[in-house]
């Protein structure tokens, strides 16, 4: 098992990016958002990893990190509000970004 060595705001950062990366397409919308919670120095420095990773190394990573760390009821549910919110960031949610947030709520809740 991998060591993932992230702050909560670095994992929320990927859980979100990844989310935004889900269906191949990450819109103008979706990364505003997620700048909205994030400072433009980590959101950089985490996009560039995420973008080098598959899906299943990121699903990896968000199973270890979650594993190793501690999360109470109210992150884990603010985390999936804003995962759903940058799903509707541009506006629609398709059949993969559908797919990958029930995935998500699995692992995370």
């Amino acid at each position: 098992m991998m060591n993932i060595n992230w702050t909560k705001e670095e994992f929320q950062t990927y859980v979100l990016l990844y989310a935004a990366q889900s269906n191949y397409i990450e819109t103008e919308s979706e990364s505003e958002y997620i700048l909205s919670k994030v400072n433009e120095t980590l959101f950089n420095s985490i996009h560039t990893e995420i973008v080098h990773d598959n899906d299943y190394q990121a699903m990896e990573k968000i199973k270890t990190y979650l594993a190793e760390n501690e999360y109470t009821h109210i992150e884990k549910e603010k985390l999936l509000k804003d995962i759903k919110n940058v799903f509707f960031a541009d506006g629609s949610v398709d059949v993969l970004e559908r797919n990958v947030f029930l995935l998500l709520k699995k692992i995370i809740a």
